[in-house]
């Protein structure tokens, strides 16, 4: 009888333990949710879904100029579209994207049960789908949407519709999202670590996010004030911005560039994190230099916010003001090569393999530092006045942010899926993404159902029985008598 009991206690012990504690419904589920992972599937989704309409607006832009000439859209249309484009990218695709990655990780990184806010957590979500419905919706009012380019220059943006008003409004709420989520965080990190997690224990990942949301509490408000500035110059007939009325359209431009310069990097730094966990991994090495990193990261972001006017070299400053500028920028370089030299001595010497967030890692050291040049040769002032208003320019901002902060977003998404869903994504549909559908240093097979980046290193080293979730089991044993080990696995 006592057996009995016993093994019908711990039945219903596992039937407990297997019941989906989820809120029930949709509404419970997902909208008035206050669990940290489901608000950051909620920010993934919602970048993905702003990632598809700003590609869309780029396929227009790249349409038109696909020859001389107009082609489809008209020239108001098109300044429209670079405009929102960049909006929509920026504000709605990689911001959100990389504070979904830091709801997922951040609080399972530092060994906490959730965000410090919860419900605050919740509602900075939810601001984000009214800011972009009321952003879009400009493109189909009278006057159309903004299309003086997304630094909303003066006198240029105050020429348009009534429009502009939505524009600054949503540009508000997206403010206002983005540093209740860096409060959040930093309250997170600073109170809710493990007992014995000291902040130079913690992972890269949450150092640079607590880095990020110091940088978007200081410049947010920064923002706020410049498109506040620009909606009385329009409404209320003051004169911040309009010479006729003593105003200054430089001024503005000094001011938007204090938020744009560490807004760069606000976009740029939690792809630093997330491309330091991914290279150790598949390095089988630790991060050469983990507290250079950290220092580095630190150094960044305080130099971001003394380079701001090297956007403006063009407009007539003092030479004492371009040369500071110049220096400051060129200064900047030093802990972003200390980073990139870091991420190439990690991978040095290590056993690594290369499944695919490995390969989007690698694209985005290499690529990263493609951009970093550029904008090196940016900083030089007399070369600037030939390449500024240029797509040189272009060029150099889409190679840090395509090939960078969205490819280091790729990456994070592949590499913590499967300890997001517990299944293991097919690794050639995956490679495909890419761009190497074929790669001869596969260790895991694709069709694993488990979180299994681990187990696959494990099994990379068996070289006694073959693993079901390796072929490099079976590489090596049938190597064993040649003396050799796999060297897809470096085992």
């Amino acid at each position: 009888m006592a057996n009995t009991a016993v093994h019908d206690n711990n039945d219903e012990l596992e039937h407990q333990h297997e019941d989906d504690h989820k809120p029930k419904g949709f509404l419970n589920r997902w909208v008035l949710t206050t669990n940290h992972k489901d608000i950051g599937t909620l920010y993934m989704v919602f970048a993905l879904i702003m990632f598809l309409v700003g590609g869309s607006m780029a396929l227009v832009i790249r349409a038109e100029l696909f020859q001389p000439g107009l082609q489809f859209v008209h020239p108001e249309f098109f300044n429209q579209m670079t405009t929102m484009h960049a909006l929509v990218m920026i504000f709605g695709a990689v911001m959100p994207a990389f504070v979904g990655l830091a709801n997922w990780m951040v609080p399972m990184m530092i060994g906490a049960p959730d965000m410090a806010l919860p419900r605050m957590n919740n509602w900075s979500f939810w601001i984000l789908p009214f800011a972009f419905t009321l952003l879009l919706m400009t493109l189909v009012m009278p006057g159309g949407g903004p299309a003086s380019g997304w630094t909303l220059y003066p006198p240029l943006s105050l020429q348009g519709g009534n429009s502009i008003a939505f524009v600054i409004f949503a540009i508000h709420l997206m403010g206002l999202s983005s540093i209740m989520g860096a409060i959040n965080i930093i309250a997170t990190i600073l109170n809710m670590r493990a007992p014995g997690m000291d902040l130079l224990k913690m992972p890269i990942f949450v150092w640079t996010w607590l880095i990020t949301a110091f940088l978007l509490i200081a410049v947010m408000p920064v923002l706020a004030g410049a498109v506040t500035m620009l909606l009385t110059d329009k409404f209320f007939l003051t004169s911040f911005f309009n010479a006729a009325g003593g105003g200054d359209p430089v001024m503005y431009q000094h001011i938007f560039w204090f938020f744009g310069h560490p807004e760069v990097y606000i976009m740029i730094l939690p792809a630093f994190g997330i491309v330091s966990e991914i290279l150790p991994t598949f390095s089988r090495k630790p991060l050469f230099g983990y507290q250079a990193m950290v220092y580095a990261t630190a150094s960044i972001a305080f130099l971001s916010f003394i380079v701001w006017a090297h956007h403006m070299f063009t407009v007539g400053m003092p030479l004492g003001g371009e040369l500071f500028f110049m220096y400051a920028t060129m200064l900047i370089a030093v802990p972003t090569g200390v980073k990139v030299f870091n991420w190439v001595s990690t991978m040095w010497r290590g056993s690594m393999t290369f499944e695919t967030p490995m390969l989007f890692a690698i694209g985005f050291v290499i690529m990263f530092t493609i951009g970093g040049f550029s904008g090196l040769m940016l900083a030089l002032v007399p070369a600037d006045f030939q390449y500024h208003d240029t797509y040189f320019v272009v060029a150099h901002f889409h190679y840090v942010l395509v090939t960078g902060a969205i490819y280091s977003i790729m990456a994070a998404v592949y590499y913590w899926l499967p300890k997001w869903t517990g299944r293991m994504y097919d690794e050639r549909l995956a490679r495909s993404t890419s761009g190497l559908p074929r790669s001869p240093s596969t260790c895991c097979s694709s069709r694993s159902t488990s979180w299994a980046w681990p187990a696959c290193r494990a099994a990379s080293r068996t070289t006694t029985s073959p693993s079901p979730t390796s072929t490099c089991g079976r590489r090596s044993v049938a190597s064993r008598s040649a003396s050799r080990s796999c060297s897809s696995c470096g085992s």
